[in-house]
């Protein structure tokens, strides 16, 4: 018995102070590395200067650095990869034309003006019309893309904790703001077994407006008494654990900021810098 105990394989020690493996962290990949308040810092100059900017240039700028830094600095899957590339130049084209038909033709000027794309009665769509609205789709698209470098590879309990562990964001703030994440799923599968359960029982008869009305009303009222159930259950859970008796508390995932984030943050806004300074200043 003693030489059969002592063949056994000794426990491995967790105090090692290793971070443990975030079962909800995404594919890895050299953005998933980085802190997800860093891949929010770094863009947020740049889209602050696309926002105030009235040229074609810089928007367009940075939805190619944005693009280039999804497809290197992202594993995604070849859906998205086609989905980025071939959906950004038509969602251009399309929101162009969707702002473009709003512009007060008083309020433009140019030879472009001249050039009349398609007309319909005595309305004219001119090329000048069409640039407006399509610099207008290019801003929104390169605010889109450059929010979602954070987005798709981070999720919203690891922005959570990185708020609470680097911006000392009072951790009863975050983790409430966590179990709202949470819910979120929770509610779409409960709302999915209550539309079950009425189709079940013949309840979802009817169509048209009024009756999608009744039936979301009826959907309503049980959705609402599962949420108290589960904030319930929730809040005697916290309370049986002592949460927010202390004012601090340990983590299980650990989100720190490493010299990586900072190199990140500075070299994403000096080649921000330097797009504007070569589009402005052309």
């Amino acid at each position: 018995m003693s030489g059969k105990a002592g063949a056994t394989a000794p426990l491995t020690n967790t105090n090692t102070g290793t971070r443990p493996a975030d079962p909800s962290a995404p594919r890895r990949g050299l953005l998933a590395t980085l802190n997800p308040l860093a891949k929010l810092a770094a863009p947020l100059p740049a889209m602050l200067v696309v926002v105030f900017s009235r040229d074609l240039l810089l928007p367009f700028a940075f939805i190619v650095l944005a693009l280039l830094v999804l497809l290197v600095g992202a594993r995604l899957p070849g859906r998205v990869v086609a989905a980025l590339l071939i959906g950004t130049p038509l969602a251009a084209v399309v929101l162009g034309l969707s702002f473009g038909v709003w512009v007060d033709p008083a309020s433009l000027s140019g030879p472009a003006t001249s050039t009349v794309l398609f007309s319909i009665g005595d309305w004219s769509f001119t090329l000048a019309a069409y640039l407006v609205g399509f610099t207008t789709g290019l801003r929104i698209l390169a605010i889109l893309l450059l929010s979602l470098m954070a987005g798709m590879t981070s999720t919203g309990p690891e922005f959570v904790r990185a708020m609470v562990q680097n911006l000392r964001v009072p951790y009863r703030i975050g983790y409430t703001a966590l179990a709202a994440l949470r819910f979120v799923p929770r509610f779409g599968h409960e709302l999915e077994i209550i539309r079950a359960a009425h189709r079940v029982r013949g309840t979802v008869r009817g169509r048209g407006p009024i009756a999608a009305t009744r039936r979301a009303f009826g959907t309503a009222v049980p959705l609402l008494a599962s949420a108290i159930r589960h904030a319930e259950r929730v809040a005697l859970a916290m309370d049986a654990r002592a949460f927010g008796a202390h004012a601090t508390r340990t983590e299980r995932f650990q989100s720190p900021w490493r010299v990586r984030d900072t190199l990140f943050v500075a070299g994403f806004v000096a080649v921000s810098a330097i797009i504007v300074w070569a589009t402005w200043g052309r």
